[in-house]
């Protein structure tokens, strides 16, 4: 509860920096990636700044691995993880909402769930789903652009993460249960 009171505290306080936006350029450069700087933006800034600490511990936990990581894909998975929830997907509220809904009365959250809200009181609905299926979402939306091998990543990302499942993967996982 006390890593949820942080992440909240942490969330309500983010702002990305120049040098924020500078990294992002760095890891995903528009000429590389056409698209997947746009898919970072897209999300609410504070989802923003929770995907750059993830890519940070990240790079750090990789510094210390004993198997060859593909620090590049890592970094771009990092930063990525989350594009399957945009900005008015999710707010802040709206996450603190969902984690308690599906802490406390998951059957309920999942009967509730609608994948797209077409009228205002489906956002409750749709915020559920996009909590859950977010992995997905991102994943469908990195394959769009030509990002096959972070969407492969992604997609499990929320996933336990299984000794046979790539490196990446189980670094993401980790950094991202960090912060």
């Amino acid at each position: 509860m006390i890593q949820r009171v942080r992440q909240f505290v942490r969330a309500v306080t983010a702002r990305v920096t120049q040098a924020d936006r500078d990294y992002v350029a760095r890891v995903l450069p528009a000429s590389a990636y056409p698209g997947a700087q746009e898919l970072f933006y897209r999300m609410h800034p504070a989802d923003q700044v929770h995907a750059l600490n993830v890519a940070r511990t990240a790079e750090q936990l990789a510094t210390g691995c004993r198997v060859a990581v593909d620090m590049d894909l890592l970094l771009r998975a990092a930063l990525l993880h989350d594009v399957g929830r945009e900005k008015g997907d999710l707010d802040i509220w709206g996450k603190v909402f969902c984690v308690l809904m599906y802490h406390y009365l998951p059957s309920l959250a999942r009967r509730w769930q609608c994948a797209a809200a077409r009228h205002p009181w489906q956002k409750i609905g749709h915020a559920l789903y996009v909590y859950e299926h977010h992995p997905a979402i991102g994943a469908g939306r990195l394959r769009r652009i030509g990002m096959e091998a972070e969407a492969g990543i992604i997609e499990h990302h929320h996933e336990r993460p299984l000794p046979e499942r790539p490196v990446e993967l189980r670094l993401l996982s980790e950094a991202d249960e960090l912060n």
